[in-house]
């Protein structure tokens, strides 16, 4: 193996150069180790948690963890935490640091409470010793299983095999048992009416498992492995199983990379299979579906009601509840007596091909027809198939937003049912990955780059390919007792539809100082409420522009569109670079700091929904590409740029430390040695006029998109107190940056991919319009904030001072004018950033003119609305804000958010 291969290079010994920036005290040797004893300020007497939705949630699902910042320097790293109902009552918490202040005090934790909680609008978070469980969840864990009791059920997961579970039981009576990933493989796309080739069935087959949590609220239980037929293995996976104590529900989470032939290996379904025991007379077998609100379908498997000759009012009403019919002897003979002719309907599927529309079909058995039940539009997702002695329950999240999706009941009829999850949906045509066009005739680079000038999009033979993007799915499964009522089934699909979540208000989330420079949404003034509310309008704009637009399926969902074609009235969904955003000038920060500050529910779900996707199908998990993500176009992975601004940790981190997500967590650990990707690809072979040989001491990256976006991974790394490298990789850099001569203005220099360091350099001036605005202004101004340091400081400043400054200022100080500059609007934040740290009022006035301006944003004097426009051209009737795009609104949105926070007592 290469002594450059992915992870040697953080395992080796840092450099100690990056000590001066924290002073003698946190040294390379320490800096991860737990620190000595530090004098801490007196933390907040309580933290008030309230529900993300505003209303008590009638049902928990599994559970819910969530986390909590806390002012620097205020809490020890050991801290234990109390949590109770706003009246006091204790409530059973678990509790982990997931960050820490650079003197080690703690910076966030995250909790953990179980289903059995005392339901209540608002909690309160203290210091102080945690109640226990009742029954605390338990994990025994043995050479060939891992068994997990919560108290409610009991569930076993072998080490190694086909089976992801062996067996859920409950009171010892086993409930489900062989769970396992299915993987149907299409050799054709279905495309046409001479497709739909031959179907090839792979089973999922663990490798790992590893025990992340032990109790005693929850417990974590990860499983990899790969899909298996014959000799191939493929279709990598990562599914983490959550229990919590006193539960019956288990959450899933399942990842896969798609490591395939986009051109050969179509996928026909992946979905979770369970073996449902059937212990209860067919007429007391219950099948349910969740339809759309709080809709419940509910059927038997051998209905008794509706016959020629009436069982009884008692047995009928029996039935559609769910509940044991009373004995067949005392129903009415002429029922009883003919029970073998009534048919068993063993099968039943409900499937969601688009966002609009769900069917619900039924049959006898295979090998006979199907006949239709039931219809709607977005289905709720969660499934049951059992009766009175017992029974599962399985559902999706996001069922309908990322179809096609499908769940099935079969075999009901016998001793032992299946249940399937199907994320995508065997009743679909099979996954279609192939690039959308054959090059035409782009095979040389100016080719490329007319293309460019054209469509936008930067194409390049081979470079749109999907191999080693990801998708996750997050899951629901209960061992139920008995077939659940209407109402408690209705409560369990909202709980899998929107996940109960306890969050912590803007006010005191601003007052821990996490994240930087912004503030709570304030109204307390006319200009103040102007940009508020052009704040909000943007923000719905674009919410409602995803249901209008119906952004949403499998691989899509999440994502939005990059700019507008007013003359067709639709998004340009089919041209170049201008179609899917992909993160473009930093959407996702825009979304999580708008839900910083108003705490809005839509909010959070939306950048949710967009971190998921972003951190997953947008950025390359496996292959050549591995640690990069792809620009924006027509498909989420067709542009040819494969970038780091784009697999950006810095996207990402918001949302792990709200809600403690493991998955987001690997993701930005991955990022962790992302640099190693410039020995692979040169980000500007289209332009290069030399020759290019990686040398991994002297690497060419820009100090902007590109070390922003690698520093945003580290900084989060020493959050985390993971490898200690991040830290001197990102303090060696800043450091290096700050000590050329035009700092950050220099725009790139020669990287030594062993310690992080910049090599000395001549003068320069190389400064981009992107260079800020794909994190590199939130992570400088934390960086400062954490470390102090003045080099860091002034070259930073001076960045800030002179972007949108005038030609003469630039003159003076680099002895080179800057030209004609883009994005001045979404750059008017660094001016904000230098009058508040310089205290120059000039500078605050010249940053708001240069908001209003609205230089490639929008000015103060444009009309922030939407015009309903219907007619020839348009499907449906939609609210068209046609000169909006994703770029300006995100840009506007950080912009006004961080002039708010820096400058805002100058805004007239």
């Amino acid at each position: 193996m290469s002594p450059l291969s992915r992870r040697t290079l953080l395992r080796g010994t840092a450099t100690g150069a990056a000590a001066g920036l924290l002073g003698t005290a946190h040294s390379p040797a320490t800096a991860n180790a737990a620190p000595g004893p530090v004098t801490l300020a007196p933390p907040p007497d309580e933290i008030p948690l309230t529900w993300l939705e505003g209303t008590t949630p009638g049902v928990l699902a599994a559970g819910t963890t969530f986390g909590v910042p806390w002012p620097r320097g205020t809490v020890d790293r050991d801290q234990t935490f109390a949590l109770s109902t706003a009246d006091g009552t204790p409530v059973p918490v678990q509790t982990w640091a997931t960050g820490f202040w650079p003197d080690g005090s703690l910076k966030w934790s995250a909790h953990a409470i179980g289903p059995g909680v005392p339901a209540a609008p608002r909690y309160r978070l203290a210091l102080g010793t945690a109640a226990i469980p009742a029954t605390a969840v338990t994990v025994a864990d043995s050479r060939d299983r891992v068994v997990v009791d919560t108290g409610a059920i009991t569930c076993v997961l072998p080490r190694k095999g086909a089976a992801l579970v062996r067996s859920i039981s409950r009171g010892g009576t086993v409930v489900a048992r062989d769970g396992e990933l299915v993987c149907l493989r299409s050799d054709d796309a279905a495309d046409d009416e001479e497709g739909g080739g031959r179907r090839d069935r792979f089973t999922g087959q663990v490798e790992t498992v590893t025990v992340e949590q032990r109790g005693p609220v929850r417990a974590v239980v990860r499983l990899r492995g790969r899909h298996r037929r014959g000799t191939r293995r493929w279709l990598p996976f990562d599914v983490r199983f959550y229990f919590y104590a006193g539960g019956d529900g288990i959450r899933v989470v399942h990842s896969f990379v798609f490591d395939g032939d986009e051109k050969k290996d179509f996928i026909a379904g992946l979905g979770l299979r369970f073996q449902v025991p059937m212990r209860d007379e067919p007429h007391d077998r219950h099948v349910r579906f969740a339809g759309t609100g709080d809709g419940v379908l509910a059927e038997a498997v051998r209905g008794i009601t509706g016959l020629r000759r009436d069982p009884g009012a008692a047995v009928r009403a029996a039935q559609v509840a769910g509940t044991p019919t009373p004995p067949p002897s005392t129903w009415d003979t002429r029922v009883t007596s003919r029970l073998q002719y009534i048919p068993t309907f063993g099968d039943h599927t409900l499937r969601q091909l688009s966002a609009d529309g769900f069917q619900i079909r039924k049959r006898t058995r295979p090998g006979h027809g199907w006949i239709p039940v039931d219809a709607g539009t977005r289905a709720g997702g969660l499934a049951y198939v059992g009766g009175p002695g017992g029974g599962l329950a399985f559902g999706m999240r996001n069922f309908w937003q990322l179809h096609p999706a499908q769940l099935d009941i079969r075999n009901a009829a016998t001793d032992t049912a299946q249940a399937t999850i199907w994320w995508w949906a065997p009743d679909a045509p099979p996954m279609d990955l192939r690039f959308y066009h054959d090059g035409m005739g782009q095979d040389t680079y100016p080719e490329q780059l007319e293309g460019l000038e054209i469509t936008y999009e930067d194409y390049e033979p081979g470079f749109g390919s999907p191999y080693g993007v990801a998708r996750t799915t997050e899951l629901m499964i209960w061992a139920l007792e008995a077939t659940p009522p209407a109402a408690a089934f209705a409560a369990m699909t909202e709980a899998v539809r929107v996940p109960p979540l306890l969050v912590a208000a803007p006010q005191q989330l601003h007052a821990a100082g996490v994240f930087g420079d912004w503030t709570p949404a304030d109204r307390s003034t006319p200009a103040r409420t102007e940009i508020e509310d052009r704040l909000d309008f943007l923000f719905d704009h674009h919410r409602k522009e995803v249901e209008q637009r119906s952004w949403y399926g499998f691989w899509d969902y999440g994502d939005i569109m990059h700019s507008y074609d007013p003359d067709r009235h639709v998004w340009r969904y089919d041209v170049g670079g201008y179609a899917w955003d992909n993160s473009e000038l930093s959407t996702d920060l825009w979304l999580w700091y708008h839900y910083l500050r108003t705490g809005r529910a839509e909010a959070f779900r939306f950048a949710e929904a967009m971190t998921r996707h972003t951190g997953e199908v947008d950025v390359y998990h496996l292959g050549r590409y591995r640690d990069l993500g792809t620009r924006h176009g027509v498909q989420h992975w067709a542009d040819s740029a494969k970038q780091v601004r784009i697999s950006n940790a810095g996207y990402r981190r918001i949302y792990y430390f709200l809600t403690a997500d493991e998955r987001v967590g690997d993701l930005m650990r991955d990022l962790v040695d992302s640099d190693r990707t410039f020995l692979v690809l040169d980000p500007i072979r289209k332009i290069r006029t030399g020759p290019y040989t990686p040398d991994p001491h002297a690497l060419g990256v820009g100090t902007g998109t590109d070390w922003g976006s690698m520093a945003l991974a580290w900084l989060t790394e020493w959050e985390r107190g993971g490898d200690p490298i991040a830290r001197e990789k990102l303090l060696n850099g800043a450091r290096t940056i700050a000590a050329m001569p035009n700092g950050f203005l220099q725009g790139s220099g020669l990287y030594d991919l062993t310690d992080g360091t910049f090599a000395p350099a001549a003068p320069a001036v190389s400064v981009g319009s992107l260079g800020a605005v794909f994190g590199l202004v939130e992570l400088c101004s934390e960086l400062i904030g954490l470390t102090g340091d003045p080099a860091l400081t002034a070259a930073w400043l001076q960045y800030c001072r002179l972007y949108n400054g005038t030609a003469a200022e630039q003159i003076a100080e680099t002895g080179q004018s800057f030209g004609s500059l883009n994005l001045r609007q979404a750059h008017s934040r660094l001016t904000a950033y230098a009058a508040a740290k310089l205290g120059d009022t000039a500078l605050a006035d010249r940053a708001w003119r240069e908001f209003h301006t609205g230089h490639a944003g929008y000015p103060r004097t444009m009309s922030f609305r939407a015009t309903r426009v219907q007619g020839p051209g348009v499907l449906k009737p939609v609210d068209e804000a046609a000169a909006l795009s994703a770029n300006a609104s995100a840009q506007y949105g950080l912009a006004a958010i961080q002039c708010l926070a820096l400058v805002g007592h100058r805004l007239t």
